[in-house]
């Protein structure tokens, strides 16, 4: 038998020769079309143009005797007049030469002769006129109306002659297109069956057994698809598609074994899966138990320790105010007392919004604050624990009207964290000074607030990396620390819109710099912030 090879070589080479000679039939019958409609407008186009002329000669008439009548009235009317019958006629000649040329038809050539005649005639009524206007004004009217009568009497046949060989040559166009269209669709009937016939047969013989093998490759691939690897297909015919029948029907058993192997294995990995799961499950939820009760345990701690110290504090208050004590002495020693509370309940805040800062809950409450007060608490915190090291302590807060738009707890902890820094990893420090002064952050006023120390510094390659949150001064050989201090300083400031840049020290030593903006006239520098899950983030 035949392969599907060769039949569809065959089939191809019948479907191009058969569109070369349809092709060849199409070009044959527009390219008649085309010369039926172009010799049918042509004649449309000389017959409007006769029209044309024989309404011009009729302005050129009347326009000429009315130039004898009145020569200084309507020259310029006759004139154009004149023009215009010149050019039509010129036209006429041209398109007359055209149709008939060396290949052009008899009635062709008499067209042009009559056009010929026509021009001649005119151009001897053209002379005649010019001769009258020259002769008695009393007679000028009628002689030009007798060289019309003359012209009339030796052109009219003419152009009627003409007019009439012009709507033969219409008609006779349009007959020929309109027999050019009944052959051109009794060509496209007998084309349309002859393809119907030949596509009937084509797919009898052909094209059906094809789609009946296709239909039943494609059902047994649906339900291998499916799952059932055991379908078969019947191969029929030795031909290329019988080919890849059997190579399908072998597909279909490789895929039976390799299915069996591969439910196995899964099996198998399923079952390792599933306990590498559960231990992982077991470990995670250990972990968050932990997290959860260390956080718990952060915050419950802080809300414990803030609720009696309030109560000392307002107990302390109590006694100072009572008029009952009046030894001087008592009173310094409950002024002293207030005093350690007060720091403690501070410290307890700052252990409290830190835990909020890890939960993601922390809020930044802005307002106007004054930076000379607060510089002075920050540093009036740490000078026991300056004397006890043989640090001076000192101050350069500034005028007392500077003001910040800031949180001020959080700002008073990042300048206090700056200075235990300065004390706990400056080295062998001999002084700490905390300065305020006017600045510029990206050309707006700014204040810049700076801690400054005499210790041994920081080098230059690791001065970067200490705004990294867990970066302790210990790994850079100063000391131990919890590794959160200037990460979350960073974090505090930038959330004020502000800048901390770390730096040497002239002299030696470091100097930490902090620049935050001033207020703006008529409202606040920067809007409230609520630290979400982010702020929580930047704070861990």
């Amino acid at each position: 038998m035949r392969s599907i090879r060769f039949k569809l070589a065959a089939l191809t080479g019948a479907a191009a020769s058969f569109a070369v000679l349809a092709a060849v039939g199409v070009l044959l019958a527009v390219g008649a079309a085309d010369r039926a409609l172009e010799a049918a407008v042509a004649a449309q186009q000389r017959l409007d143009l006769l029209t044309e002329i024989s309404a011009r000669f009729s302005d050129f008439g009347l326009a000429a005797v009315a130039d004898a009548e009145h020569p200084s009235a309507d020259r310029g009317r006759m004139d154009d007049a004149r023009s215009r019958v010149f050019a039509l006629l010129e036209r006429a000649t041209v398109r007359a030469a055209a149709g008939a040329g060396p290949a052009g038809d008899a009635s062709a050539q008499a067209r042009e002769r009559m056009t010929a005649h026509l021009r001649a005639d005119f151009i001897v009524l053209d002379r005649q006129i010019v001769e009258a206007r020259t002769g008695s004004e009393l007679l000028r009217g009628d002689r030009v109306r007798g060289a019309f009568n003359g012209f009339a009497a030796s052109a009219g046949p003419t152009l009627s002659l003409l007019v009439e060989s012009e709507r033969r040559a219409v008609t006779v166009a349009r007959e020929e297109a309109l027999a050019l269209s009944m052959r051109l669709r009794i060509g496209a009937v007998v084309v349309a069956a002859l393809v119907l016939a030949a596509a009937l047969v084509l797919h009898r013989a052909l094209a059906r057994p094809l789609l009946e093998r296709l239909a039943e490759i494609d059902r047994a691939a649906a339900a291998i698809g499916h799952g059932d690897l055991n379908r078969r297909l019947s191969i029929g015919p030795r031909d290329e598609l019988g080919v890849l029948m059997a190579r399908f029907n072998r597909m279909a058993a490789r895929l039976a074994r390799r299915e069996a192997k591969v439910a196995q294995d899964r099996a198998m990995l399923e079952r390792t899966v599933a306990e590498r799961t559960a231990d992982l499950t077991d470990a995670n939820a250990r972990l968050g138990a932990i997290d959860a009760s260390r956080r718990r345990f952060f915050a419950d701690v802080s809300h414990e320790l803030r609720t009696p110290l309030t109560v000392i504090i307002g107990e302390c208050d109590v006694t100072q105010r009572a008029p009952a004590i009046p030894e001087d002495l008592s009173r310094s020693v409950l002024a002293t007392i207030r005093k350690r509370a007060g720091r403690l309940h501070r410290r307890v805040e700052d252990l409290l919004r830190v835990a909020r800062s890890e939960s993601g809950e922390i809020d930044l409450i802005f307002q106007d604050v004054p930076l000379a007060p607060l510089l002075a608490e920050a540093v009036a915190s740490f000078e026991v624990a300056a004397r006890r090291q043989n640090v001076a302590l000192r101050l350069d807060a500034g005028a007392d009207e500077v003001v910040v738009h800031a949180d001020r707890e959080w700002l008073r902890q990042v300048v206090e964290g700056l200075i235990d820094n300065a004390l706990r990893h400056g080295g062998a420090l001999h002084s700490i000074t905390v300065t305020c002064a006017a600045a510029e952050l990206d050309g707006a006023p700014a204040e810049r607030v700076t801690v400054t120390d005499d210790g041994r510094g920081i080098p230059a390659e690791a001065r970067g990396r200490l705004f990294e949150r867990f970066v302790r001064g210990g790994q850079l050989g100063q000391g131990g620390g919890f590794g959160l201090g200037l990460a979350l300083a960073e974090w505090v400031v930038t959330r004020h819109g502000g800048r901390i840049t770390l730096e040497h020290a002239d002299g030696g030593g470091a100097r930490v710099a902090i620049v935050l903006p001033r207020p703006e006239a008529g409202g606040s520098a920067i809007a409230p912030l609520a630290g979400g899950e982010g702020a929580g983030q930047e704070a861990r």
